[in-house]
This record gives C-alpha cells, sequence and structure tokens, in this order.
C-alpha cells in the first residue's frame, strides 16, 4: 500500500523552491490537488474560456485553484477561506487577514512570472477587477485585496501598476450575496455594466494587460465584461487571472 502526505497550502509555500520544483515532477504539473500550486492550470482543458455577449475580442484566461461552494470557506488554508476573509464582509475574519495577505502574496509571486512566460509580453501592466459598490463604500480592511496585490506588484520585474486603473464610482449588486438577498443596491451584471460605474484610466492604452479577480464564476459575466470595457478603452491586449474558479455543478 503507498503512503502519501498531504501537505497544507502553508507549508507549501514553506517548502525551499528547489524541493518544491520535485514534488511538482512527482505530482505531475496538470494534476488537481488540495496542494494550492497545482490548482494552476495553464493551456489544456482548465483554461477558462470567456466568450459570449459580454465579450467581443478574444482573452487568454488562467486560475490557480478550483473552487467550492458549500462550508469549504470556513477552512483555513483553503482558497474559499483566502476569498472570504479577503472580503470581510459577513462573516469578517479580521485577525486572519495578515495570513491570507501573506497568502496571497505567495500566490502572485509563483504564478505572475508563469504567466508572463505564457503569454509571450514583455511587460504586463496589472489592473484589478473592483469590488462591486463604490470606493468610499468600504472600510480600509476590506480593501486589501488590491493593496496586497499592488504591494507585490512593485516589486516584481516587468509588471507595471495600474491596481488603481479601474475605479467603482457607482454601486451595483454584490453577486456573491444577491442570492441571499443581501446584494444591496444597483444592477447586477448586464454588457456595459463596467463602462457605466467605473471609471478606466486612460493609461491602459496601448498596454498589455493582465485583469485580477479573486474568483471567477462561469455565467455571473463581471469579469467578461471587465475585459471588453479594457479593450474598448484601448487595451492592446487582455489576459485575465483569478485566484478561485467556482468548480459548476450539473
Amino acid at each position: 500500500m503507498e503512503s502519501f502526505t498531504i501537505l497544507s497550502e502553508e507549508q507549501w509555500y514553506n517548502i525551499p523552491e528547489e524541493k518544491r520544483v520535485l514534488f511538482q515532477k512527482l505530482i505531475g504539473e496538470k494534476k488537481k490537488g488540495r496542494v494550492m500550486n497545482t490548482g494552476f492550470f495553464v493551456n489544456d482543458n482548465n483554461e477558462i474560456r470567456l466568450i459570449g455577449r459580454f465579450i467581443k475580442n478574444n482573452a487568454t484566461a488562467f486560475y490557480h485553484a478550483d473552487y467550492n461552494s458549500g462550508g469549504a470557506w470556513e477552512i483555513q488554508n483553503t482558497i474559499e477561506n483566502m476569498i472570504w476573509t479577503f472580503k470581510n464582509d459577513v462573516d469578517p475574519f479580521p485577525e486572519r487577514l495578515p495570513f491570507v495577505q501573506k497568502q496571497l502574496s505567495a500566490m502572485l509571486n509563483e504564478d505572475l512570472p508563469q504567466i508572463l512566460r505564457r503569454v509571450g509580453k514583455l511587460k504586463l501592466t496589472i489592473c484589478v477587477v473592483p469590488r462591486s459598490k463604490s470606493e468610499t463604500y468600504y472600510r480600509k480592511d476590506q480593501m486589501l485585496f488590491r493593496e496586497t496585490i499592488s504591494n507585490v506588484v512593485d516589486k516584481l520585474p516587468n509588471f507595471e501598476n495600474g491596481t488603481k486603473y479601474i475605479i467603482r464610482h457607482t454601486n451595483t449588486r454584490t453577486t456573491h450575496l444577491d442570492r441571499n438577498g443581501e446584494g444591496g443596491d444597483g444592477n447586477l451584471p448586464y454588457p456595459g455594466i463596467t463602462k457605466n460605474t467605473c471609471t478606466i484610466s486612460k493609461q491602459v492604452t496601448n498596454r498589455d494587460i493582465l485583469l485580477i479577480d479573486d474568483l471567477y464564476t462561469k455565467s455571473v459575466n463581471i469579469d467578461e465584461d471587465a475585459i471588453q470595457a479594457l479593450f474598448d478603452n484601448g487595451a492592446k491586449s487582455v489576459t485575465f487571472y483569478s485566484f478561485g474558479k467556482t468548480v459548476s455543478k450539473k
């Protein structure tokens, strides 16, 4: 009988880089696993295909790990817990914020250089999909997702900080809360909602953009609309990356 060890994400990122490479070869680059790094898929059946009426231009997209609904958000070290902790709204975890900031930083430092190589660009400008409400709606500790990305990008070569190039000025419905009737004011996603509710910097013009969101869910379409808004504002190319991708239940 073969034995195996399941590592938490924190344990994985504390392993020296040279040993991580050896582990990666053993488990295979395209096998799923709860070790977060093995959930990073590129150019296979798990690559997100962004198509539909919300987007007219082609965009390549990547994600870090599967996101499972249910009670997984309560389990520390999971991608689900990280995303819910950063939202810090319905179930605030202020004491966990320093940990998830470290967790997110490790993932970015691991994944962004891989994406840069895969898309074959010399430089990528990092933009972030804004939260659903206006900038003034949130507390500072509810904006740490963007702040953490900004801090990492400032230290990475070949990446430009455009984390504030898309700023929400008008509230939209909070889609992850809408099922419970707690989505608040504003509209649900419709084609053009990003341009209508956000200020988009002219700095995106002629830039190769890497647009980041915490979670991609098929059929919500807010990410597709944000991608199209960047193209409509003159972006040369747009690549999308999310930390989680909701597992569709058929």
